[in-house]
């Protein structure tokens, strides 16, 4: 199993619910960096920059440093090294193909997360029986440039909850009162839109959980709609980023008593 404070930085504080950031990272290892053509600035802007200022508010949590051009912890393992254009939006990737050693080097970091996660989650069921995992994203609302406006806000909620591949019926109750608690804080003076399953379903990390932990696991795909930065230039609006740190603070006591009520 792999653990390096150069891939990863674990949190192991307990409770029953456990954040991670595992798009947060824009590392690229050294032999990955030098095949690359991906402008850097379009690389940040393909990832989750300043999730990992969220995940601290629960006492358990993990932030990815890799960046998903290395790695897609959010994928398939079968797709989760970009080799080819189609498999990153288009986007002109390497100097030369990748050779199946860094492949394989990338897929181990891929294995090696999987590993930590399971025994994180487990130690989690052992403790509490079931828990929750916030599985935090953000995502582009400006893709039509720097001084265009700004995607249609009725199909773009602020924080869009995914829920995909979780059993409903089960996790139901606890996935309202979630929304519900965020759309409760004061944001800057405004209430947070806050959706489920408008922009994004959920991805592989989630399913994984749901399909590892039927019974007892409940992972929400939280996706932060990129108002708290400018997707362009990369700087973020640290007032925005605390306050929305502070909504999702709030709305964790609740996700602890659905649980006691699950």
């Amino acid at each position: 199993m792999i653990f390096d404070r150069d891939l990863w930085f674990v949190e192991r504080g307990g409770g029953p619910v456990i954040a991670t950031a595992i798009h947060t990272g824009h590392d690229l290892r050294p032999d990955i960096a030098a095949l690359s053509v991906l402008d850097e600035a379009v690389q940040l802007r393909e990832e989750d920059p300043f999730t990992g200022r969220f995940t601290d508010v629960v006492p358990t949590w993990i932030n990815a440093y890799r960046s998903r051009f290395e790695v897609d912890l959010n994928r398939p393992r079968e797709d989760a090294v970009y080799r080819e254009p189609s498999d990153a939006w288009g986007l002109d990737l390497w100097r030369e193909p990748l050779g199946d050693a860094l492949v394989a080097e990338s897929l181990a970091i891929y294995d090696g997360f999987y590993d930590l996660l399971r025994e994180v989650l487990e130690e989690a069921q052992a403790a509490h029986g079931r828990f929750v995992v916030l599985d935090l994203h953000s995502y582009n609302h400006r893709r039509a440039g720097a001084d265009q406006p700004p995607a249609d806000a009725s199909a773009n909620p602020e924080i869009n909850v995914g829920t995909g591949t979780l059993d409903r019926d089960r996790w139901g109750h606890l996935v309202d009162r979630f929304m519900e608690d965020l759309r409760s804080v004061d944001v800057n003076g405004r209430r947070l839109d806050v959706r489920e399953n408008v922009r994004f379903l959920g991805g592989y990390m989630s399913r994984w959980v749901h399909e590892t932990f039927p019974q007892t696991g409940c992972a929400l795909a939280i996706e932060f709609k990129k108002v708290f930065m400018d997707e362009w230039t990369g700087i973020a609006d640290d007032g925005e980023v605390q306050a929305l740190r502070t909504a999702l603070a709030a709305a964790v006591p609740g996700l602890v008593e659905s649980l006691g009520s699950s």
